[in-house]
């Protein structure tokens, strides 16, 4: 698991966001996303009450809640009982608990790949 320095940020039920999220701490997100999340080296939650629609980048993942879209973690993806993927797993490791569903291939082998496209796909909407 990845460690950090005690910082953490949160993304609240009420909000939702349309838009690229980047953030160099760990990240909780209990709301909306549509768009990309980028925790490059830190821990991103899904929680229960929260749905992402879009790929998700993290050290390591743990879903609750919602994901659409690929989950791409250098360390450890963690889908929790109830938690629904829909998209690639792309991790070294995964964690699939009872009652959890995942619809969508699962490749440990391809994190340096995903991660270089991804950056790429930042690089160009930085440059846009």
């Amino acid at each position: 698991m990845i460690q950090q320095a005690g910082f953490m940020s949160v993304i609240g039920k009420s909000i939702h966001i349309t838009g690229e999220v980047r953030s160099a701490s760990a990240l909780t997100i209990e709301g909306e996303i549509t768009g990309p999340v980028a925790c490059e080296g830190v821990s991103v939650t899904l929680a229960a009450t929260a749905t992402v629609n879009g790929d998700v980048i993290g050290g390591d993942i743990t879903v609750f809640g919602r994901s659409s879209g690929q989950l791409i973690a250098t360390d450890l993806v963690d889908v929790r009982a109830g938690a629904v993927v829909d998209g690639a797993i792309i991790a070294p490791r995964l964690i699939l608990h009872d009652g959890a569903r995942v619809n969508g291939l699962v490749d440990p082998k391809r994190v340096d790949a995903a991660l270089s496209v991804m950056k790429f796909q930042q690089k160009k909407r930085d440059a846009s």
